[in-house]
């Protein structure tokens, strides 16, 4: 017979209105959960799984923790994707009579967090939201823990690619979708693209309806005409993440900024394929941030100015008078240590303004929260001091905007205490003088404990106990304690309280009265500091706008020093940015692989394209000599100016690019079907299908993955369309020789090759990459410099021989087919020793005969197959 307890009825009703989440159940000092919560709990969580006996043959599956422990367990199952939600008790169990009356009071889902044990510091954490709809997506990001919300709108032949690619971009940690986009082709190809650790949710369709969604923003954000300008796909994308954040953030939300609208094309494009394949942010192998371009620049000193480098790195821009702004800043700081090493000696004093504000706008701010906020205020004064007496106009255009938050400063330094505990309801939050009814409070408790003493040393001369004490316990409270061996010389007056071993505790009318009159200062104290904390930390919501403008920034003040520091160590130098279509970089050399060098010498290259007379460069040379690095660098480089950093060369040129695309090293997509060369020519189509005259088009080995003919087309006519319909400025590696000739046809294409020393089998890579071509890929020497066994080495020889014999290349497979298939067939010799075993009478043949068969046999072997 199944006999459910009132709390597991409890506990059903609130599971029911919660089933996509984890349920965490408060039961005295445990969170538990129970059913299938516990199964997924205990797996997930590697705790133990239990039950609890509910009735003969029934058992209900439980698992749980120590309440104390809840945010070692929140980030596991949030990093592991679940939507998790925290019930509490929210009676006081000694008030309750019959069922505690418990609550949902916190509802926690990978997008939606804000506690800085569950984030990372230097990167945004999105909720993304996407909806699809007639001829386009709408797609919007919001950040919970800073306030961030950016929204946009995708239409035309390329939406899906683009789509793609932001979602890449942002890599949200929880994603929105309407069923729409659920069941279209390309939405779900984006999607899959992130992988199996985004949780995904689909919204019903009245959550994403043009008028509700507006609604939403309305009543969030309040009139204005930003949301007119709004596409009605965006605008729908960005009410659906509203009303999920409302739903799951009731009353934390006021910190979020306006949505803003942006346009992917706004920036340069650069797409998933190019962010992976030139390591922006992350290697291509370990998914590690050291070794990345990111890991080179980020010298920050703040988690808000890291987050801002971040950005500025993927969205690089498309305009040169706010590239050359921020060079200026970059220059001045680099230039001028002593502003380099006070700028730095300032922002290791802040903190990040943009998360605490989100954790005071969800009532999660402890006291040490707003310490922090005091700390960094405090220092705004120095930094418009430092940043009044620069010269750029970007520097100068931030000491401009810095707003004057001094009084709110005071305010808290006035009221909290300089090292506040974490806890929030056991008092010792506000300084003494903020509070007249606490500093009365508190004065009493200090008379009472004082009082205490005096009793203790006038009770010890009265009975001549010199050992009696007064002490404390949550049980019994104050009492008087006297050792057994004394218990003849206690007074009438003294009520026993308890007996141990080794002593009596007593207690006395005096002493309770006393007790009453501390332990209701210590709670009232207590009751107060919290309310006036609450009052503090709203005092603080209140100027939401501006701290956050000062957030924005010492957050840019960081990048410019970061980028002038990591100018001043690496020797970059600024970049010349201009209108044209002119690219010439002059020494340059790779960020990431220099700086892994480290004493090794890196050897630098020149590059020049421009729309004319040079658009096309065809770089040949041997696999290991530098062609896919030195392209990388040019990539590097330009995207790297475009920011506004400064860059690794000797002098630059950089005419603007809108975009640059990538096809460099292998990969497949197994789970979606795609071998080698079709994910190969599905990214080159992308490419001839997005590029235009402003983009720069980095393609290495187009062709490799078919056959020699099939290949050296398809190379060939990319190439030709490149050239010929796009004209974008091209770097073309590869090994396929018979394009050499491509130079000669069209005046804009240049051969370029990789030097190459050659000692007899030995080869050398120089690293540089000259005027010129090379007519072999020396494959047998990096074969060898591979480690390929030599007879492997051997008999490749061989076979390139009799190959070389035929022509070449293209004709060997024609000409050579007979000679080939003998290459592997039993030689006469062969065929007689293995008749000769055949036919041998194995029972009379002598050991020594059977030794010569082998013998012959074996030799024949050798002389007749490849590796003999």
């Amino acid at each position: 017979m199944n006999v459910e307890t009132p709390m597991l009825r409890q506990y059903r009703e609130i599971k029911a209105q919660n089933a996509d989440k984890l349920l965490l159940f408060r039961v005295g000092d445990f969170y538990e959960m129970f059913y299938e919560d516990a199964k997924t709990g205990a797996r997930e969580l590697e705790i133990t799984l239990t039950s609890r006996e509910t009735g003969k043959d029934n058992h209900v599956p439980l698992a749980g923790f120590p309440y104390h422990t809840l945010d070692t367990y929140l980030v596991k199952l949030v990093d592991k994707g679940y939507k998790v939600a925290i019930c509490e008790q929210v009676q006081d169990p000694k008030l309750a009579k019959g069922l505690i009356r418990r609550e949902i009071v916190r509802i926690v889902t990978p997008g939606t967090v804000t506690e800085a044990a569950l984030l990372d510091e230097k990167s945004n954490n999105y909720l993304a939201s996407v909806f699809a709809g007639r001829g386009g997506y709408g797609l919007a990001a919001v950040d919970v823990s800073t306030g961030e919300f950016i929204f946009c709108e995708l239409r035309g032949r390329k939406a899906v690619k683009f789509l793609t690619d932001e979602l890449c971009r942002l890599q949200p940690a929880e994603l929105l979708v309407n069923a729409a986009a659920m069941a279209d082709p390309g939405c779900k190809d984006a999607f899959a693209r992130l992988g199996c650790g985004t949780p995904l949710t689909t919204i019903a369709g009245k959550e994403h309806n043009f008028r509700r969604a507006e609604a939403e923003l309305r009543e969030q954000f309040g009139p204005g005409g930003w949301l007119a300008e709004g596409p009605a796909l965006a605008v729908q994308a960005a009410g659906a993440a509203v009303h999920y954040l409302r739903e799951n953030r009731p009353g934390g939300l006021k910190h979020l900024h306006h949505p803003c609208l942006y346009s992917p094309e706004g920036f340069m494009v650069l797409d998933h394929a190019t962010r992976r394949n030139l390591e922006l942010t992350r290697t291509i192998r370990e998914e590690r941030k050291k070794g990345s371009l990111l890991w080179v620049l980020e010298r920050t000193r703040t988690a808000p100015g890291a987050r801002l480098l971040k950005k500025w790195l993927e969205q690089p821009l498309l305009d040169v008078s706010a590239i050359n702004r921020r060079l200026d800043a970059v220059e001045e700081m680099a230039d001028n240590l002593g502003l380099l090493e006070e700028a730095a000696e300032l922002l290791d004093g802040v903190y990040d303004l943009e998360r605490l504000m989100g954790r005071i706008h969800c009532e999660s701010a402890n006291a040490r929260d707003l310490a922090a906020l005091r700390k960094t205020l405090d220092l705004l004064p120095a930094a418009a001091a430092l940043l009044t007496k620069t010269k750029s106009g970007a520097l100068q255009e931030l000491a401009g905007r810095l707003p004057e938050l001094g009084g709110l400063a005071a305010y808290l330094a006035a009221a909290l205490v300089d090292d506040p505990p974490l806890t929030l309801k056991e008092g010792g939050l506000l300084r003494e003088g903020f509070h007249p009814e606490v500093d009365m409070l508190r004065q009493a408790r200090r008379s009472g404990r004082h009082y205490l003493l005096e009793v203790e040393q006038r009770e010890r001369e009265r009975t001549g106990i010199k050992s009696l004490k007064v002490s404390y316990n949550r049980v019994f409270g104050y009492y008087l304690e006297v050792s057994r061996i004394n218990a003849h010389l206690v007074p009438d007056d003294y009520l026993r309280k308890q007996t141990l071993a080794n002593a009596e505790r007593y207690i006395t009318p005096e002493l309770k009265e006393y007790e009453a009159l501390i332990l209701g200062a210590e709670e009232k104290i207590s009751v107060l500091e919290y309310e006036e904390f609450l009052a503090v930390r709203e005092k603080a919501a209140e100027a939401t706008s501006p701290i956050q403008d000062a957030a924005a920034i010492l957050a840019e003040l960081d990048v410019y020093h970061s980028l002038a520091r990591v100018a001043r160590d690496n020797r970059y130098t600024r970049p010349q940015i201009e209108d044209g279509d002119v690219l010439e970089i002059i020494d340059g050399r790779h960020p990431v692989v220099e700086r892994v060098l480290q004493d090794k010498l890196f050897v630098p290259n020149d590059l020049y394209l421009d729309g004319d007379d040079q658009r096309v460069l065809l770089i040949t040379g041997p696999n290991m000599a530098g062609k896919s690095t030195y392209m990388r660098c040019c990539a590097l480089i330009v995207i790297l100016a475009q920011l506004g950093s400064f860059i690794p060369a000797k002098r630059a040129r950089i005419g603007l690019v809108d975009r640059i695309f990538t096809r460099i090293g292998a990969a497949d997509d197994l789970v979606g079907g795609q071998s080698t060369f079709m994910m190969e020519m599905s990214e080159v189509a992308d490419i001839l299908n997005r590029a235009t005259a402003r983009s720069l088009v980095l393609l290495d080995e187009v062709g490799r993955g078919t056959s020699t003919v099939d290949g050296v087309s398809i190379a060939r006519a990319v190439v030709e369309y490149l050239y010929y319909k796009i004209k974008a400025r091209t770097l073309f590696a590869t090994h396929y020789h018979e394009l050499i000739a491509l130079a000669a046809e069209f005046p804009a294409i240049r051969n370029y090759a990789t030097a190459v020393k050659e000692k007899g089998e030995e080869i050398v890579f120089l690293h540089k990459v000259i005027p010129g071509s090379v007519d072999k890929s020396y494959g047998l020497q990096v074969a060898r410099l591979a480690g390929l066994p030599p007879q492997v080495l051997e008999r490749a020889r061989d076979i390139l021989a009799q190959l070389e014999e035929c022509g070449g290349r293209q004709e060997a497979a024609a000409a050579c087919e007979e000679r080939q298939l003998r290459l592997f067939v039993p030689d006469r010799e062969l065929a007689a020793a293995l008749d000769e075993l055949e036919m041998a009478e194995l029972m009379t043949t002598t050991p020594l005969e059977a030794i010569q068969i082998l013998f012959r046999l074996q030799q024949a072997m050798k002389k007749g197959k490849p590796y003999g």
